[in-house]
């Protein structure tokens, strides 16, 4: 197993990003290595560290302003060789299809949940893991 997994932490709002790290906490399952987190707060900073590689998730706020994480996903998942799985923030349960617009391999609402959002991110870092492993 890796030491660590690498996921990428998108939103304009520090208070979301802050939620993303204390509901998934070092190590979101315990089959899984501890996990180091980038925020990024623009568009430019996610698209520089994904070009950059080493991304196992990238968690994207749908609600962020002014690149909302729907048009983002979207946007990576054309554009980036071997995009990292996503997981969506939305803000209400009524937002599904726009996250199947947008491609998220997974979406949760906001607040963040602490019980439903790290078994979504334990299971796009399984999934993604044991691809490249």
């Amino acid at each position: 197993m890796r030491a660590t997994a690498r996921v990428l932490v998108y939103s304009d709002d520090a208070n979301t990003r802050e939620q993303v790290r204390l509901a998934a906490g070092r190590r979101p399952a315990a089959d899984l290595p501890e996990v180091e987190y980038l925020e990024c707060a623009t568009l430019p900073a996610v698209l520089k560290e994904l070009e950059r590689g080493g991304i196992d998730v990238c968690v994207l706020d749908g609600e962020a302003v002014p690149a909302g994480g729907m048009g983002v996903c979207r946007q990576i998942k054309d554009e980036i060789f071997r995009c990292p799985p996503v997981l969506l923030l939305m803000g209400r349960p009524q937002d599904a299809w726009l996250a199947t617009w947008s491609r998220a391999d997974a979406a949760v609402t906001l607040p963040v949940d602490p019980v439903e959002f790290p078994d979504a991110l334990a299971g796009l870092l399984r999934a993604r893991l044991s691809v490249n492993s």
